[in-house]
């Protein structure tokens, strides 16, 4: 048989989580994380006797070591430009700097954001999502060999070399496919710029895929919860999981990247 759980313990386990989960968000950032990745997901919340969507903002980074960190989170109720902003200030407040390079999705507001709070980075356009809204511009069916071609593309590291790929690519087919070649050459230059320095170019930098596999082990969790009774809660178990992520992250020797260059 089972024991009763008291109503009291119940609360003050509550109490405590939420502690830990208040000074995690609160702490300082005691070391450089030159490349930091944000996202956002969605998660369903009671509010008011209705379910309302919230927006979880999320950043990880990679430490001057290469090591991956837990950088951040928020939550809002929407994606915008204001609460990015929000967001990255809270970062900076905490003691982030040096950062060389910001790599997310092409969220305007996000993006928008990036470029106003960190005016001496680099935005590193997912090359992933990039190269998904370049593959939705082509007709399903007859366009394999196109398709491969755009993925060769995306594989090229050299700046100069990927460009003259690029212009390859759109002079043969912006007659059959234009909306496709407009896509790729407007885009392009984000999606390229960790190609543009010597201590960002490394393929790990060019997509948010880290995040996004983050983002998966919440969603994993989320699931199993579907909505949750309040905001309060929802912060409690994402903060819980990203305490135990940050910890088992911190004692790895394992380095998300091997640096090549001289720091």
């Amino acid at each position: 048989m089972g024991k009763k759980v008291s109503k009291s313990y119940v609360s003050s386990i509550t109490k405590l989580l939420d502690e830990e989960v208040y000074k995690f968000k609160q702490r300082r950032i005691d070391k450089e994380i030159p490349y930091p990745m944000t996202d956002v997901l969605y998660i369903k919340v009671r509010e008011n006797r209705r379910v309302v969507s919230k927006a979880v903002h999320i950043s990880i980074g990679i430490d001057s070591k290469g090591f991956k960190n837990i950088v951040g989170f928020m939550i809002s109720d929407s994606e915008n430009e204001e609460t990015w902003k929000d967001f990255y200030r809270s970062m900076l407040d905490r003691g982030l700097k040096n950062v060389e390079m910001v790599i997310s999705d092409a969220h305007q507001g996000q993006v928008n954001a990036i470029q106003k709070t960190f005016t001496e980075s680099v935005w590193q356009r997912c090359q992933v999502h990039f190269l998904r809204n370049v593959m939705d511009k082509l007709p399903r069916k007859n366009t394999q060999e196109i398709r491969d071609e755009i993925k060769h593309l995306f594989r090229i590291t050299d700046i100069d070399a990927a460009r003259l790929y690029k212009d390859k690519i759109i002079e043969n087919n912006s007659d059959e496919y234009e909306k496709m070649c407009d896509c790729l050459d407007e885009g392009f230059e984000d999606s390229f710029q960790y190609t543009a320095s010597s201590s960002t170019k490394y393929n790990r930098l060019k997509s948010t895929n880290l995040l996004e596999r983050l983002n998966q082990e919440i969603r994993r969790r989320e699931k199993v919860i579907r909505i949750f009774p309040n905001v309060e809660s929802a912060e409690r178990l994402i903060g819980s999981m990203l305490i135990d992520i940050d910890e088992d992250w911190i004692t790895s020797t394992r380095r998300y990247i091997e640096f090549t260059h001289e720091d």
